[in-house]
């Protein structure tokens, strides 16, 4: 069989002659065939060249935004550091100052001061440091008062009057502690009264603390007499006076409760020389009201 072919002809400009080319249809074919071959690979290097520019270009930006990062970042570290170092010079300034006018024996707290946390005080701590130094400014100013007037003499102030008007339930010696049953040395004394009884002041004196505090007091009232002497007086269910408060013998202290540790409503009355508790039977013996009563009662 014939073979089909296209046929080309080939004129010659100059000569006229002309010519005719044979060309198979397959060859036609298969020329096609490639240059379709060689489009759809130019396309897909084109397309493969464009993808990877357009890579580089986003790894490109996304590389200076993260040096830009980096600088800020180090920059943000350098701030810190200096922060750092201002907090705890800050930090040991006021502790200086804090140990200066006597609001802290001594200095506290890690070496590493910046891992304490934030340095500023919490309501409640300015507000005992606001009435230490209320209390102190009074005690200085009544002390000046005493030896200027004499009331107070070298000689300890004598008490007049008891606290509270009651029973000793339970006086300053060893005892048997009515929470844990083991033996525990008892402070003071115990003087039972019914809750509100009224509480006074046993002798002239500046009161230098008056809030609710831990360890079983409950709510504590502590007057300083001066020349060391202080009283306690414990477990009110109310407290009517404020730390730098002046006391005359007989004013108000608070009221009779069972706050803190306690069995029953009484108050806890403690007499302290130089900070050591001494018993206060030998204050009270000359004192009006006074009843003895059995010590088998528990109380703290």
């Amino acid at each position: 069989m014939k073979q089909e072919y296209f046929v080309v002809v080939l004129a010659h400009s100059l000569r006229g002659r002309l010519r005719r080319v044979h060309i198979p249809h397959t060859a036609v074919y298969a020329v096609l065939l490639l240059a379709l071959l060689g489009g759809f690979s130019a396309f897909g290097f084109v397309a493969s060249y464009a993808r990877m520019a357009f890579k580089v270009a986003n790894y490109n930006a996304l590389k200076k935004e993260a040096d830009t990062l980096r600088s800020r970042y180090q920059n943000l570290q350098k701030v810190v550091k200096e922060t750092n170092v201002q907090i705890a010079s800050l930090q040991v300034l006021a502790q200086e100052v804090s140990v200066a006018y006597g609001i802290k024996q001594k200095l506290e707290g890690p070496t590493d001061i910046t891992r304490e946390g934030k340095l500023v005080p919490s309501y409640a701590e300015s507000l005992n440091e606001f009435n230490y130094l209320v209390s102190a400014d009074k005690l200085a100013l009544f002390d000046r008062r005493s030896r200027h007037f004499g009331t107070f003499p070298d000689a300890k102030p004598r008490f007049n009057i008891w606290p509270v008007e009651g029973r000793l339930m339970s006086a300053f010696a060893q005892r048997t502690d009515p929470f844990s049953g083991e033996g525990a040395f008892h402070r003071g004394v115990d003087i039972s009264a019914p809750t509100g009884t009224m509480v006074h002041s046993t002798a002239d004196g500046v009161v230098i603390q008056a809030e609710m505090v831990s360890g079983g007091y409950g709510r504590l009232v502590i007057v300083d007499h001066g020349n060391g002497l202080q009283t306690y007086y414990a477990h009110l269910s109310k407290i009517s006076v404020h730390a730098g408060q002046e006391l005359r013998c007989g004013d108000l202290v608070g009221l009779v409760g069972s706050s803190g540790r306690t069995t029953a409503p009484h108050l806890h009355f403690e007499v302290r020389t130089s900070g050591s508790p001494v018993n206060p039977s030998r204050f009270l013996a000359n004192s009006t009201i006074f009843h003895q009563a059995p010590k088998d009662i528990p109380f703290q």
